[in-house]
């Protein structure tokens, strides 16, 4: 069964080389959180007391300014970094999509980046295989496949990175927004796609700026301020609660039906 349980749980990093107040306000930038001056050695709190229950099915909307700590609460649910305090138990194989470049080598052409960045995402040898004609059917780059990564354009690198990470199949989605610089078609394509992978998901958690992403993908929400938990929700609820405004007022009736809402 697919669970995350969080309890009480914080992640502090200690700067030991500090020297000057403009250092620990840019690595503050970084990961969000505040400053404990108390201690000899300056720490960053970048996610302080946080309780989570999420449950299979559920599509969870992180929202919140740039350095509220979104990107470190799905590093945290990923494993990557340890709660300092309280307990991050997950249950179910996770799916980390923080950046759509990782595991992308220039030097190598597109087909063997297709390879490296399907390992990178927990897929066999067999199953990238088997999804090759895909990725590239979707990606639409056609020879340029069998070229080195470093010639292509950002567009291109996007194109290439998106087909393998919405290939997975994944129990537990952590995905950082990082989708732009292609061509409005192609964009409405990767939707569909991701729409999909979404629906393949066993659980999401989102962090994204685009409402129209999260109407789309998302049911619940979660309002992240400087390391803390603000307020979890509906998507409605939070999203009306963050922005000052219903940003659902102006939605058509069956994006609202499928949302669970009313006009």
């Amino acid at each position: 069964m697919v669970s995350i349980e969080v309890r009480n749980a914080s992640v502090d990093f200690p700067i030991f080389d500090a020297k000057t107040r403009s250092l620990k306000k840019a690595v503050l930038g970084k990961v969000g959180g505040k400053i404990g001056t108390e201690a000899k050695v300056p720490i960053i709190e970048a996610l302080h007391d946080i309780n989570l229950s999420l449950k299979e099915g559920d599509r969870v909307a992180l929202v919140g300014h740039n350095g509220a700590g979104k990107s470190t609460l799905l590093r945290l649910l990923s494993g990557i970094y340890e709660p300092t305090a309280g307990t991050a138990d997950i249950k179910g194989k996770i799916a980390p999509v923080f950046d759509l470049g990782v595991g992308m080598d220039p030097e190598i052409s597109g087909i063997e980046n297709i390879m490296i960045r399907g390992l990178f995402l927990g897929m066999t040898r067999k199953q990238i295989d088997a999804k090759v004609e895909d990725i590239s059917n979707f990606t639409e780059l056609g020879d340029y496949l069998h070229l080195p990564l470093r010639t292509y354009s950002t567009g291109m690198r996007v194109r290439l990175a998106l087909g393998v990470v919405t290939s997975i199949d994944p129990e537990i989605l952590l995905l950082d927004e990082g989708i732009g610089a292609v061509d409005a078609a192609f964009m409405t394509k990767a939707k569909d796609r991701l729409v999909d992978l979404v629906n393949r998901s066993g659980m999401l958690v989102f962090a994204s700026h685009s409402d129209e992403l999260l109407f789309e993908l998302c049911n619940t929400a979660i309002w992240m301020d400087e390391g803390r938990v603000r307020m979890h929700g509906t998507l409605r609820e939070v999203l009306t609660a963050y922005k000052g405004k219903d940003p659902f007022e102006h939605l058509g009736p069956e994006i609202l039906e499928r949302l669970g809402e009313k006009a």
